[in-house]
């Protein structure tokens, strides 16, 4: 069934179109295929229609109009124009008879380009012709034609306006001349080999003449002008008009008014050059009155990379026209570069945007809040069903004011910057300092000069400012064109109405009531314009029968219609006002609405002086979007013809282009406040680049502009998404900052991070840029995955190139860049984190347990941490050895990176260096937390394994020294003798332990218990952070089990049975399954059994078993193997005294050695073993089941005993304390004794020999390796029981 149109427009309408991304750049280039109103699309064919005998006007008007055309198109040949001389090819000696065939194709080549300027030589002798004829046609004594209108005038001015252009043009382009010369060489030794060549000499004579004559087509327009007789009425016309439009600021558009100040200098030399009369004008004009405007006007803009100076050229057109020479106070005028210091300080105030940019700043926000408002009320009024009449022409009034106050605003912006623009160029830095370090100061262009370094930080941002104020202003307005319209044509259409209904009926009635002529005239204009079908009063036969009368003071009333009047009825109207106040008088003296002389009262004078301008503005009001565009244009910035040919250079670098140097300063300035508007500057881009295809018509030059953008645009994103990270990692490292530091700080404001508006560039997804749509959004999402890998790259690079004690910094660091990676992914779609992390580790696949950080910190501690560490069993720290390294080790230098891949700024990558100083000098429990948070448990096990696997390896490897050891022992050890006192036993052990030769084995021993004794206690520590992660995972998740702790510390399940969670799931489940209405009762029944699931997993998880009692019972299954070499039992059922060789002997025999050496005052021993020598040799010990025999045969212990029984006989007998020089050695003993104890204790609670098999079992029933061995007989079971 086919759905009716209506229902199909409305539900369309409900569709919206607009998308979040918010505008931060210009009005889009659009594609027009009608001619603006501005220009005639009929070319003004309907005038004839009125009957006003401007048919000789028109016609010369749309003559001047079609010249005008060409006359840019010729001005764009010679702007464009570059030097062919340079790309010729040059021919080596050895191709020296191949040289006619290169002046052949050598003049094909530069014919070409010759023809085009022969075609401007022959096109500005026509157009000056035609000129001068059309003035001539106006400036005769007899009236006999009407004319010239306003808009021929304009016409008139125009044309004048590109011959000047094309004359300076031609005077400034060097490269026309070479290329000249070496067409005219070549064709001196093509052509001997042609004939009849006389009439192209001549034709290249004359061209050469045009080409090397400085203002050639200034001094033909003259000669055409005064040929057949004086032109100074309509040249004295133009130049008043000129005035009073620059006095006045009649004009709407900016080049308007430029095209004014750049004729006006030459039209006042042509009409003082006259043969006549030269002071006439003066009678007119005021001299002042023209100074003042070259004066407050020094520097006109004339093309992008040029400017003029009415002064220079008043100056140089003087030696061409004599009469104009005896001037002497136009001629007196300073150049730019000649003023005086006072004048040239004042001048700046004036051409510089940052004098004004307080003012403009001020416009801009006044009237972007007037036009919302006055939209706001246009869109009520369309909302309103039969609104007031004249409610809605007060609306429709207000938001017409409001668009013409817009384009004044924006034609004075654009006029600013281009005027600056100007004054820079004719105002170079003279003291440029190099921006870059390999620069010199005579490196630099003259472009360099007049660009990159005459533009000041300030500068700069006022200027990116005025431009995103311009852009933002214009995008405004051309995207509300279509909602405004109809307001607009009303208004236009109220006001013409009002004017001929209403003001000129009074007008009749009253000033104009006895004089026939000019009521003939404003007859006319009511019969051209007035629209009586939107009357609803009066006819126009009644008004003409009532014109007597005296009730019409009221004036008509009439509906507002959206018709506007055409371009050939303001023309029409204009000429009919200026023939009112004129009367037809070239000659009338006062200016175009001057008293001087007239009968209209000054009241009707300025009505229609009002209106007269208001007509002028109508035509750019309904030429909305091109009028938009034109004022909105910034191409010209980007040009630099005359600079590439004077700098000889095929293109200057980025660096000089002030495009790209305002969105670099945006970038670089960091100012919150401009940027979102750091695509503005790329806008002048899309303007240079349609001015190219469309107005110059140069492809090169817009592949030129396409090359430049592509290149600026990747360094634009490479700078952005830097800024951003920067940004993001700075407020990352900001709030990960301990607050109490920054708190206790007198300067912590440094360390908080400005805001930026970044959410608005993160959100675009459609740059325009020369044609084509960018997703800024996307490319800043790829080069963030690209950045933040790399951080993670550099990261473990960093870490791999220091210890292990970096493992707390590197936690850090990971973070801080976590958090970057959360702040930023609320605005902006990245990879997750634990997805690039797990990339980067290598540690993506399923079955991958070990990771690129586990590796790494399995190979620091098996090659740096465990040799060069030692064990302060007081601070449960491991410090690095003073001494020098034992084991050698080669790591990779510190990699360098920026800022920002630390913590963002300088100052935040101080601070949090200062807390990762505090944690690199050694490792204890915060690298345990930091370690097991990092590994997870996906990678810690992998890394508990090697461990253990190192300490089977270890105890395989010293078990072959120790036997060694063992063989070294004397038959026969005896107890200490008591009467020989501390000095006897120790001769006696040094005498029995003579392992002299055996040093190297001793400390090879040693240091394989240390590493034994580290990996123990490096468990102990991971025990301790482990059960701490449990314990609060226990309290996150037991409530939705259903567990709770009991009294004994098991834990207990609920009554009820059944967790909450599923619970929970299930009834929710069973309540909404039951439910008729439930679309899919399945997607609740499936996660009802994911909390099944869930808590199958969590319970299974809930109790863990203990990291350390694992590591002894595996250390216990691994003694096994050596338990028949290391514990033998005794042959006679009685303890072995004096013959044993076990573990313990050997131990206690090197704990006696390495403690001696201790105590000598070069000895190092304890630097280099530390504490960790007696947790891996009394954990050997304990689990032997040798700690009593141990605790009663190790000779520290009887060393100790026999000194407590020697100081206890000299207490008695108060005799010389006979111990003396063995209180160092007595000491250590005493503290070896504490340590180890200590250690037995902890074994004692942690693996109690007689339930061995148990404790290597986890509580949960995790599959563990079983052990199970038999006890070792105790010293007091073996010992003789009293009563036997």
């Amino acid at each position: 069934m086919a759905v009716p149109v209506e229902e199909a427009i409305a539900a369309l309408s409900t569709f919206s179109l607009e998308d979040e991304q918010p505008d931060v750049q210009g009005p889009g280039v659009w594609v027009s295929t009608e001619r603006g109103a501005t220009e005639s699309p009929i070319e003004y064919s309907d005038v004839s229609a009125y009957r006003l005998s401007l048919s000789e006007d028109t016609k010369a008007l749309n003559q001047l109009n079609a010249l005008i055309q060409e006359g840019k198109e010729m001005a764009s040949v010679l702007y464009t124009y570059r030097s062919c001389v340079k790309a010729l090819p040059q021919l080596p000696d050895s191709m020296k008879q191949s040289q006619a065939d290169l002046y052949l194709e050598t003049y094909q080549v530069l014919d070409l380009e010759m023809s085009r300027l022969r075609e401007i030589q022959r096109w500005q002798a026509s157009a000056a012709s035609k000129l001068a004829a059309d003035m001539q046609r106006f400036s005769r004594p007899e009236r006999r034609i009407n004319g010239p209108t306003i808009t021929h005038l304009w016409s008139m001015l125009k044309l004048l306006d590109v011959l000047v252009q094309l004359d300076h043009l031609k005077n400034a382009k060097a490269s026309i001349p070479n290329d000249f010369s070496w067409y005219k060489r070549t064709f001196t030794q093509v052509s001997i080999q042609w004939q009849d060549t006389d009439s192209m000499r001549e034709e290249l004579d004359d061209l050469q003449i045009f080409l090397s004559t400085r203002w050639a087509i200034l001094m033909n327009l003259h000669v055409e002008m005064f040929r057949v007789n004086n032109v100074e009425d309509i040249l004295q016309v133009l130049i008043v008009f000129a005035v009073e439009s620059l006095e006045l600021d009649f004009t709407l558009l900016f080049p308007e008014r430029h095209i004014l100040l750049r004729v006006l200098p030459v039209l006042v030399v042509l009409a003082t050059s006259s043969e006549k009369d030269s002071e006439s004008l003066y009678k007119r004009v005021k001299i002042n009155r023209l100074i003042n405007i070259f004066k407050n006007d020094p520097v006109i803009p004339a093309f992008p990379d040029l400017h003029l100076s009415p002064a220079a050229i008043l100056k140089e057109l003087s030696m061409y026209f004599q009469k104009f020479s005896a001037q002497t106070r136009l001629l007196g005028l300073p150049a730019p570069h000649e003023l005086p210091p006072r004048e040239a300080q004042e001048y700046p105030r004036q051409y510089l945007i940052i004098n004004h940019i307080g003012a403009i700043r001020a416009e801009h926000d006044d009237f972007a809040l007037r036009f919302a408002s006055s939209l706001n009320q246009l869109l009520l009024l369309k909302s309103t069903d039969s609104a007031d009449i004249e409610w809605s022409k007060e609306v429709k009034g207000s938001m017409y004011d409001v668009i013409v106050e817009g384009f004044q605003l924006l034609s004075r912006w654009n006029a600013r910057i281009w005027e600056q623009c100007a004054w820079k160029f004719s105002r170079p830095c003279k003291d440029p300092v190099p921006l870059e370090l390999h620069e010199t100061s005579t490196s630099f262009s003259d472009y360099e000069k007049v660009v990159r370094y005459n533009y000041g930080a300030e500068e700069r941002k006022a200027l990116v400012e005025l431009v995103s104020y311009i852009k933002s202003i214009g995008s405004m307005m051309q995207r509300f064109d279509t909602l405004v319209a109809d307001a607009l044509w009303e208004t236009i259409h109220a006001e013409v109405q009002d004017f001929v209904q209403n003001t000129l009926a009074t007008m009749l009635r009253t000033t104009f009531r006895k004089k026939k002529d000019l009521s003939r005239i404003l007859s006319d204009m009511r019969t051209l314009s007035a629209d009586w079908m939107a009357n609803t009063s009066k006819s126009e036969s009644e008004l003409q029968s009532l014109q007597h009368g005296g009730d019409e003071s009221k004036g008509n009333f009439f509906y507002p219609r959206p018709v506007a009047p055409t371009a050939a009825q303001i023309h029409c109207l204009q000429f009919l006002i200026y023939e009112v106040v004129s009367g037809g008088n070239l000659r009338k003296p006062g200016g175009l609405f001057g008293n001087t002389g007239s009968e209209i009262p000054v009241n009707d004078l300025k009505q229609l002086e009002s209106f007269f301008y208001k007509l002028s503005f109508f035509l750019h009001i309904l030429d909305y979007t091109a009028t938009v565009a034109t004022l909105t244009d910034l191409g010209y910035l980007w040009f630099r013809e005359f600079y590439l040919e004077s700098s000889r250079v095929i293109q200057f670098p980025i660096e000089c282009s002030l495009p790209w140097m305002l969105v670099e300063y945006v970038l670089e300035s960091r100012n919150a406040g401009l940027l979102e508007s750091v695509l503005m500057p790329f806008d002048i881009y899309n303007d240079s680049a349609q001015q190219a295809l469309v107005v110059l018509k140069q492809r090169f030059l817009y592949d030129e502009i396409e090359a430049e953008v592509d290149h600026c645009f990747d360094i634009f994103i490479s700078k952005l998404c830097e800024a951003i990270f920067t940004y993001y990692k700075s407020w990352a490292a900001s709030e990960l900052l301990d607050p109490s530091f920054v708190f206790a700080l007198d300067n912590g404001e440094k360390y908080s991070v400005q805001p930026m508006r970044f959410t608005a560039l993160l959100k675009i997804t459609r740059v325009k840029l020369l044609g084509r749509s960018i997703d800024l959004r996307c490319l800043i999402a790829e080069w963030m995955n690209k950045v933040f890998r790399e951080n993670l790259e550099f990261l473990f690079d960093r870490f791999e190139s220091q210890d292990l004690c970096a493992i707390v910094e590197l936690e850090k660091l990971l973070d801080i860049l976590k958090h970057t990676h959360e702040l930023l992914s609320k605005d902006l779609s990245i990879d997750s984190f634990s997805l690039m992390l797990n990339e980067m580790q290598e540690n993506i696949s399923l079955v991958s347990f070990s990771s690129r950080l586990a590796s790494q910190i399995w190979l620091e501690m098996q090659s740096d941490f465990l040799p060069n560490f030692i064990l302060c069993n007081t601070t449960q720290r491991f410090i690095r050895s003073s001494k020098v390294p034992l084991v050698s080790v080669q790591k990779p230098s510190v990699p360098h990176a920026k800022a920002n891949f630390y913590c963002g700024t300088q100052d935040l990558n101080s601070a949090h260096q200062s807390f990762a100083r505090l944690h690199s000098g050694f490792f204890g429990m915060p690298h345990m937390f930091s370690m097991a948070r990092l590994l997870g448990s996906r990678s810690l096990p992998w890394l508990i394994r090697a461990l253990l696997d190192h300490i089977s390896n270890k105890i395989a490897t010293i078990e072959p020294m120790i036997t060694g050891l063992q063989e070294a022992l004397p038959k026969s050890i005896g107890l200490l003798p008591f009467d020989g006192g501390v000095t006897g036993c120790m001769r006696l052990v040094k005498e029995n332990l003579n392992w002299g030769k055996k040093s190297e084995l001793k400390a090879e021993v040693l240091r394989g218990i240390k590493e034994i004794g580290s990996v123990i206690y490096w468990m102990g520590l991971l025990d301790i952070v482990l059960r701490e992660v449990d314990t609060t995972h226990f309290m996150q998740t037991a409530p939705w089990l259903g567990f709770f702790p009991g009294a004994d510390g098991q834990i207990l399940h609920n009554e009820d049975g059944g967790s909450p969670v599923v619970n929970l799931f299930a009834s929710a489940t069973a309540a909404i399954a039951s439910d008729p209405n439930c679309p899919n009762p399945m997607s609740f029944h499936t996660i009802s059994k994911q909390a099944e699931a869930a808590d199958l997993l969590y319970k299974a998880n809930m109790n863990s078993g203990s990291v350390l009692e694992y590591t002894l019972a595996f250390t216990s299954a691994a003694l096994d193997k050596y338990c028949s070499k290391w514990s033998t039992g005794p042959k006679t059922g009685f303890i072995d005294i004096t013959t044993s060789k076990d573990f313990y002997r050997i131990y206690s025999g090197l704990q006696i050695g390495y403690l001696e050496e201790t105590t000598q005052a070069l000895s190092n021993n304890n630097e280099v073993l530390g504490d960790s020598v007696a947790w891996g040799a009394c954990t050997v010990v304990y689990l032997l089941g040798q700690q009593l025999h141990f605790e009663l045969f190790d000779f520290s212990y009887q060393v100790l005993n026999v000194a407590e029984v020697e100081a206890a006989s000299i207490t008695q007998t108060h005799k010389v304390h006979f111990a003396q020089g063995w209180e160092a050695l007595l000491e250590a003993m005493k503290k070896a004794r504490r340590l180890n104890n200590h250690v037995f204790s902890m074994l004692k609670a942690r693996c109690p020999l007689e339930d061995k098999t148990a404790c290597a079992i986890k509580q949960s029933g995790a599959p563990l390796h079983r052990i199970k061995f038999e006890n070792t007989v105790s010293a007091f079971e073996t010992l003789p029981q009293k009563g036997a």
